[in-house]
């Protein structure tokens, strides 16, 4: 595992596509229970070179009901995006993950995660790459069929701020989704 982690991190396929260059953001473990597989860094984690330490992970640490130390143990979640690199900024938002990265590494690194348990797909990126034709037409749809999913996959929104309006139309996902998704986090690491 630490070889290929060391590889990710050293990767430059896609170099030329990258406003700020490469900077591969990816953390896991053999013993690793839960895979958090998002979108991409944002460039704030590219230039701390610390994922989710934003209000994004702020938010997403609440939903799952764990603290810092809790997540940032990669025993307890991979952090493995579908782009590992920071695309840069689009029209509204970041560009979507280059598509050269989890074709590349994905199938290895999981392989290398025998305790693996459950995928948290956050995002539609995340979604549509591992679900695929299970999917369904809408973020939203695919949200709201979460137990269809499971016990392997869980479907999740983006917890970034932008993304306020969508909990405010949506207020099942709080009801409803989250103390799923934290009674799931908490059996899985035998937090309680």
């Amino acid at each position: 595992m630490q070889q290929l982690l060391l590889d990710i991190k050293s990767c430059r396929v896609c170099k030329q596509h990258l406003p700020l260059g490469p900077r591969p953001i990816v953390s896991a473990h053999s013993k690793t229970k839960i895979a958090l597989v998002s979108q991409a860094p944002g460039r704030i984690a590219h230039l701390s070179g610390v994922p989710w330490d934003d209000p994004g992970g702020k938010e997403l640490k609440k939903w799952l009901g764990v603290s810092d130390a809790i997540f940032y143990n990669p025993e307890n979640f991979a952090i493995t995006p579908i782009g590992f690199c920071y695309p840069g900024k689009g029209k509204s938002g970041d560009l979507p993950p280059r598509p050269e990265c989890a074709p590349l590494w994905h199938h290895e690194l999981f392989e290398k995660m025998p305790e693996l348990e459950l995928m948290l797909l956050v995002g539609r990126y995340a979604q549509n790459y591992y679900l695929k034709k299970h999917a369904k037409k809408t973020l939203t749809e695919t949200v709201k069929a979460y137990q269809e999913y499971l016990p392997r996959f869980l479907p999740l929104p983006h917890p970034s701020p932008r993304n306020r309006i969508w909990r405010t139309k949506n207020t099942w996902f709080e009801q409803d989704v989250v103390p799923v998704l934290q009674e799931k986090v908490n059996e899985i690491l035998k937090l309680s």
